[in-house]
């Protein structure tokens, strides 16, 4: 089988997909404290490493490559381990989509930064994958319930989601909640300015590397020269009208936009284009990004008013902007949006595929939390929150200030740096 070009785009769009979760890694770890940023960021290498081995031994199978075991998930044992793709071109397209599975379980993490057992998150990753992240990647991409020829799909009509607003921040968002709510509040939720991030520049490197590495997150699958080039001008605006109206919203209210504000707009952006980044024109796009800038840039301060502990606005920026991208679609999506004379049957499918993924999602993941929270524990212990979760769970710092580290805290980054903490304001 010789090697086409086709083939060489789907590997370099993987390696990029790929690429994003050590930059997530950078923009979580920016986020966070001093004296948490190692376990941020291990949090998201850690996820990558067991959902690789999750994905080649059953995840695959069960998202799509094994035959339906009643329309739910796909034969876990069908193509275990890929030996049955060895020698064809499927393996690519399994190793493009194993790193959807990546970065979605490990963009849960930012949700409860700072508090969460290591061992325990570990333990969570490839449970979550198997019961949650594969059955829904199945429903939406693999034939399963949400698609055309599936149960819900089949009455409810066949809903958009090209790479992934459902099945990654919807996903990813409702997940990020549940846990945090599990969890429960960081002391001194919402009044600790030591809180606030303490790396504004890994935040942005962060979010320039997601930004670049979204090309391929949203084109790997393009299927001709046309829909490549709308798909990359609908990633490179989105983002960037998201980032002009966070911005905005911030001088507005505010009185001054900020670094952290601008990193997270872009992030916004992308997330409410990623299922729509194939079907709609470039003006939808500029749209769709200032509406999504415009709403998480308020999404984001509702944590402090329902009292639920989002540490890095997983449910603020992916959930809320997720959830606007999918939607959207119903009213603009180019031939059957209802702007451009579709009805509301776009509409209604977007509408139903995303609370049949929230509901499952939330219940499925609030099972798995608990389960794990009741038995090993979830939760590190309020001593060593205090201390440092960093010193703590591995037993590193990750700065070293005249040979003290960071482990008693007093590092605590300058007010300027206000972060979300100000967005409650």
């Amino acid at each position: 089988m010789e090697l086409q070009p086709v083939h060489v785009w789907m590997m370099v769009c993987a390696a990029l997909v790929l690429l994003m979760t050590p930059a997530l890694a950078f923009f979580y770890g920016g986020m966070t404290r001093a004296k948490s940023v190692l376990n941020m960021m291990m949090m998201s290498f850690v996820a990558l490493g067991i959902t690789a081995v999750v994905w080649v031994l059953w995840g695959n199978s069960m998202a799509g490559g094994g035959s339906s075991v009643g329309g739910l998930f796909g034969h876990p044992f069908e193509q275990f381990g890929l030996a049955g793709l060895i020698g064809t071109e499927d393996l690519i397209a399994a190793g493009f989509a194993g790193t959807f599975a990546i970065i979605t379980v490990a963009l849960i993490s930012g949700a409860i930064a700072d508090r969460a057992r290591f061992g325990a998150w570990c333990l969570f990753v490839p449970v979550w994958v198997t019961v949650v992240y594969a059955p829904v990647a199945y429903w939406v991409w693999g034939g399963g319930l949400l698609s055309a020829e599936g149960a819900i799909g089949s009455w409810a009509g066949e809903a958009i989601d090209y790479a992934g607003g459902t099945v990654v921040h919807i996903n990813a968002g409702v997940a990020g909640l549940v846990l945090a709510l599990i969890l429960g509040q960081r002391k001194g939720f919402g009044r600790d300015p030591g809180q606030r991030p303490h790396s504004i520049p890994f935040v942005m490197l962060g979010a320039a590397l997601l930004w670049f590495g979204w090309f391929g997150f949203n084109g790997g699958a393009a299927s001709d020269p046309a829909e490549a080039g709308l798909i990359w001008i609908n990633t490179m605006v989105a983002p960037g009208a998201a980032l002009v109206a966070w911005c905005v919203t911030e001088r507005l209210r505010d009185g001054k936009p900020t670094s952290l504000g601008a990193a997270s707009g872009v992030v916004a952006g992308l997330v409410a284009i990623t299922p729509a980044c194939a079907d709609v024109t470039p003006l939808g796009a500029v749209g769709l990004g200032l509406v999504a800038g415009v709403a998480s840039a308020l999404a984001v301060g509702l944590k402090y008013r329902f009292g639920y502990d989002d540490s890095l606005d997983v449910v603020g920026v992916h959930l809320v902007s997720g959830l606007i991208g999918t939607l959207a679609l119903g009213f603009i999506a180019r031939d059957t949006g209802l702007f451009y004379g579709g009805g509301l049957e776009q509409l209604g499918a977007q509408t139903v595929a995303a609370v049949v993924s929230m509901a499952y999602t939330g219940l499925a993941t609030l099972a798995i939390g608990l389960a794990i929270h009741r038995t090993i524990g979830f939760r590190i212990s309020e001593s060593d929150e205090q201390t440092g979760i960093d010193l703590a769970e591995h037993a590193e710092t990750g700065y070293e200030y005249g040979g003290l580290g960071t482990s008693a805290g007093s590092f605590v980054p300058h007010p300027a740096t206000s972060g979300h903490l100000e967005l409650s304001k």
